[in-house]
């Protein structure tokens, strides 16, 4: 046994393995946390040991910290899939002599305490050299690694508050604040690694990398189900995939997306922070996964909010950390470049907000859940801690979904109008009567003060201009779909907010749409959906067909899509947008009212 202090010089990573556009980013996860791994093999992002926590590879905004596995030669191109139903994703670069593939996992079943990240290259058909570089770097790229020391071939150490080992890697050396390790593959052979980050120390028995494999493929296999009753079968089970890897196996929550500080808008100061569970996310996620029949994610979302509402009460935060505490404060991480374009940025201001719709969202949660008999007597005195701080607040100004200034927001009104009707099918009769006529009352002051002279939903009482999110007031069925308002809504929507098949949230005073933002696909796949509900299926499905495009060769999608250019931007992936074109895929395959067991 050998012990040994790294220097703090760091491998060389910065030209050997550069930051691509996130199109070409795939997503490893195993509920728990994540990785981003790119085209060289590079797992550039990862947070450790829950999404919350500080990055411990975060290469991707500067903060160093990565672990690569390619081939040793300059000459390759670069392509990938995902095995059936789950996240195990097998990258595969032809060479000049051959094919090399890497099978690539967070190992299942998994815990809150420990990641098990599973690397396993293969020499498809000739043999091969692999170059392997690991280099943890702790706390967003600031802890080294220490105590190194190797028995055989296994390497354990820390990096600042983490615990770490790592099997498999013999031909190991240090270098700098670094392993390297060349590993020659027979044609046909493969070499696993396995690597071990945990809070606490690891247990002396080793992994068995057989094992591992087998029980993360089975795990995957008995969560995901193949959606064959929709239209994009493959991309649809994709997305169910992409969200249960979201979900944190413990708590129930799903955080919103797997990064941080990935710009929206290059040099415009749109970086966030989008590690939480957001209430509005994993609404959209339950509803599209259990709208038509049960589904774990719908009884997880469930049983998250019903904590937070029984806890919280009408102080529901728009959003959580996935243990379910409050949100740190956003600040700075000043020794991060960041990605280019974008800033460093951790925590979210969203912690002091007050945000109207989660309530209504949360209902709409919950009445799909009460339909297939999968709510609880404590489920239920959530759906009344929801509806009472509705009955409440209803007329306070919130920040709205898109967490801008406090306003008395249509959208966030037509949400808990949808979210009482919803839930009033369910409910006791004097309860349904009180919240029913709740919904009436608040929809009759949207018309109000929200109704623009042309006969569409407008943003606020003092904000004239239309959202593509007012869609969602006859999607979720705050008003019915042959209602004038809904038929002026989406013809000013497409009007004002659409181009080029994609769709925008807003306009931003006199700018050119694409000027200040991206398209949002979550609008184009709502427009999709208000295409379907009236009864215009092939607009509907162009539409679907126009935006599920707008992802890269792992079929992950981001927040915004920059139209021009024809990329990604914002973090990855986002949560809300895979729930949407799930959703879509699943109502597009029959006519509307079809299937919706709670409301037909």
């Amino acid at each position: 046994m050998i012990g040994q202090q790294f220097s703090h010089n760091d491998y060389q990573v910065e030209g050997t393995y550069p930051l691509q556009v996130l199109r070409e980013y795939a997503l490893l996860a195993d509920g728990e946390r994540g990785i981003l791994a790119g085209p060289r093999g590079d797992f550039v992002w990862m947070c450790a040991p829950r999404w919350h926590d500080d990055a411990v590879f975060s290469h991707l905004i500067g903060g160093g910290g990565i672990y690569a596995v390619s081939p040793a030669t300059a000459r390759y191109v670069w392509g990938g899939h995902y095995e059936p139903r789950s996240l195990i994703w097998r990258n595969r670069w032809v060479t000049t002599d051959g094919v090399i593939e890497c099978r690539e996992a967070l190992a299942r079943p998994t815990s809150p305490e420990t990641a098990v990240v599973l690397r396993r290259p293969v020499a498809v058909d000739h043999a091969a050299r692999v170059h392997v570089v690991l280099q943890p770097a702790a706390a967003f790229g600031t802890e080294k690694m220490t105590g190194l020391e190797r028995e055989g071939g296994t390497w354990t150490f820390r990096s600042g508050p983490l615990y770490m080992r790592w099997t498999g890697a013999e031909k190991a050396r240090a270098d700098g604040a670094a392993l390297v390790a060349d590993l020659d593959l027979g044609a046909k052979c493969r070499h696993d690694l396995v690597l071990e980050i945990s809070s606490h120390p690891l247990p002396r028995r080793l992994p068995d990398p057989s094992r591992l494999w087998q029980e993360t493929q089975q795990a995957w296999a008995r969560s995901v189900t193949d959606q064959v009753e929709t239209i994009a079968a493959r991309d649809a089970t994709h997305a169910s995939a992409v969200l249960q890897g979201f979900l944190t196996s413990i708590t129930g929550g799903m955080v919103a997306a797997a990064t941080t500080s990935l710009p929206e808008k290059a040099e415009k100061g749109s970086s966030y922070d989008y590690r939480y569970v957001w209430v509005r996310d994993q609404a959209y996620a339950a509803r599209a996964a259990g709208i038509f029949q049960p589904h774990p994610l719908l009884d997880s979302a469930v049983n998250f909010l019903s904590e937070r509402l029984l806890a919280d009460g009408a102080s529901l935060a728009p959003a959580y950390r996935v243990d379910g505490g409050r949100l740190p404060d956003e600040h700075r991480l000043p020794h991060l470049a960041g990605y280019p374009g974008g800033s460093d940025r951790v925590g979210n201001h969203a912690k002091e907000q007050f945000q109207l719709d989660a309530f209504g969202e949360a209902l709409m949660v919950f009445a799909p859940a009460a339909a297939h008999d999968h709510l609880d007597l404590d489920h239920w005195k959530a759906v009344e801690a929801a509806a009472g701080a509705i009955e409440r607040r209803w007329q306070e100004p919130d920040a709205g979904l898109w967490e801008t200034e406090q306003r008395h927001w249509a959208h966030s009104r037509l949400t808990c109008v949808a979210g009482l009707r919803d839930i009033a099918v369910h409910a006791p009769p004097e309860q349904a009567s009180r919240w029913s006529w709740l919904a009436d009352a608040i929809l009759a002051d949207v018309s109000s003060d929200c109704l623009h002279s042309s006969g569409r939903w407008q943003r606020a009482s003092d904000d004239p201009g239309v959202d593509a999110t007012l869609l969602l007031a006859a999607l979720r069925g705050a008003v019915p779909a042959e209602d004038p308002r809904t038929l002026a809504t989406l013809g000013s929507v497409h009007i004002n907010l659409c181009q080029d098949g994609f769709a925008y949230r807003f306009r931003h005073g006199e700018l050119a749409l694409g000027k200040p933002e991206g398209a949002f696909l979550l609008c184009g796949f709502l427009v999709a959906l208000a295409e379907h509900q009236q009864g215009r299926t092939a607009e509907a499905r162009g539409w679907f067909e126009r935006n599920r495009s707008a992802c890269g060769p792992p079929g992950l999608f981001t927040e915004e899509f920059d139209v021009l250019e024809r990329q990604l931007r914002g973090n990855m992936p986002q949560a809300f947008v895979h729930a949407l074109l799930w959703e879509s895929a699943e109502r597009l395959t029959r006519p509307w009212r079809d299937r919706i067991p709670y409301r037909d």
